[in-house]
């Protein structure tokens, strides 16, 4: 078995570049050595946000991916990683500029480049929006971990034993989602209601969507063919659960700095440390050897997604999201590890 070490060469070969980068975008910027430490400083900062951010993550990243054939695995551990690190880190905010600012791809890479205050406050001017479509997909993630009748194993037992029992209410879980997103529209200014509502709404037919091309193409078939097409429907799910969980980040990211390229690598160095986590948690059958851990990500998500809500109102730094997650996987593990000893003793 790999030692731990050794799934991070990558990314601490990714960090040395990403802040060697930091350090000469930071130079090439302000032209003066305090002006370069001062973007690498703020490059390592964003690589350890993306880090907290995104354990739990990692941990539901290979909950599907230990389901899903090798060559799928490999497949989202190769493109996946691309997609989330260009995809997520640089084309999404170039997106969301695009369509608020409605100007041209190039006009959107030029205004980042030229004028990073007028980005930074077209970005934070659709943080409703992207607050309503992540927060919606992600909790609607969580219910459906805990709305399970097949789930057997409870970590916090008064909670799941009766999540469990509604689980056979068809259609709880969306009504709850909705539910929480009416509520939050009537809490929002008028002017702001109408785009969080549409925007969850958005976030919930995405993930409805999802789930049916993944039942679709991820039905067992007796052909080859068929077999092969097994996993995309996973793939597709992971790509647009891994864009939900990056939003905070990415958003996030712009109290640091108004710089999307300086953003792009900082992040971008974390990517790679959730991907060798992942790898990692799927190699060495981690989950199944720490039984509660899976439950506490799941907690995080649905945490993170209730924050995400909270967001359209409150500014919530991204630190205490980023504490909050790491208490509960926290806690899980530790409730996991008393759990190995007692069942040892016994």
């Amino acid at each position: 078995m790999n030692s731990t070490l050794s799934y991070f060469r990558w990314p601490f070969g990714i960090t040395a570049v990403g802040l060697a980068l930091s350090f000469w975008l930071g130079f090439h910027t302000f032209g003066t050595l305090s002006g370069a430490m001062s973007f690498l400083l703020i490059g390592g900062i964003l690589a350890v946000l993306e880090i907290s951010l995104s354990f739990d993550n990692a941990i539901v990243n290979a909950n599907i991916l230990k389901t899903m054939e090798p060559v799928w695995q490999r497949r989202f551990l190769t493109w996946g990683i691309l997609i989330a690190v260009f995809g997520m880190r640089i084309v999404f905010p170039l997106l969301v500029v695009v369509v608020a600012a409605q100007v041209g791809p190039v006009a959107a890479v030029v205004l980042a480049a030229t004028d990073p205050q007028e980005y930074a406050r077209i970005m934070d001017d659709a943080h409703i929006g992207i607050s309503a479509f992540g927060g919606t997909f992600l909790m609607m993630v969580a219910l459906t971990y805990f709305l399970d009748q097949s789930k057997e194993v409870d970590w916090i037992k008064f909670i799941e034993a009766n999540l469990r029992k509604w689980a056979s209410i068809r259609g709880l879980g969306t009504a709850i989602v909705l539910c929480a997103a009416l509520l939050m529209s009537v809490a929002l200014p008028e002017a702001e209601s109408a785009t969080f509502l549409f925007a969850a709404i958005c976030g919930l037919v995405t993930f409805l969507a999802v789930e049916l091309v993944a039942h679709f193409l991820d039905a067992e078939k007796e052909t080859r063919a068929a077999a092969a097409k097994g996993g995309f429907g996973a793939f597709l799910y992971l790509e647009v659960l891994d864009a939900s969980f990056s939003f905070d980040g990415v958003i996030g990211a712009f109290a640091l700095t108004n710089n999307l390229f300086l953003i792009a690598i900082g992040l971008g160095i974390g990517a790679f440390y959730v991907r060798s986590m992942t790898i990692m948690l799927v190699e060495r059958n981690t989950l199944s050897q720490f039984r509660y851990l899976e439950h506490g990500a799941f907690y995080s998500v649905l945490a993170l997604s209730i924050i995400m809500y909270g967001q359209s109102i409150w500014h919530i730094p991204e630190v205490i999201t980023g504490l909050i997650g790491a208490a509960l996987i926290g806690l899980s593990l530790i409730s996991s590890i008393r759990h190995n000893t007692v069942t040892r003793e016994a």
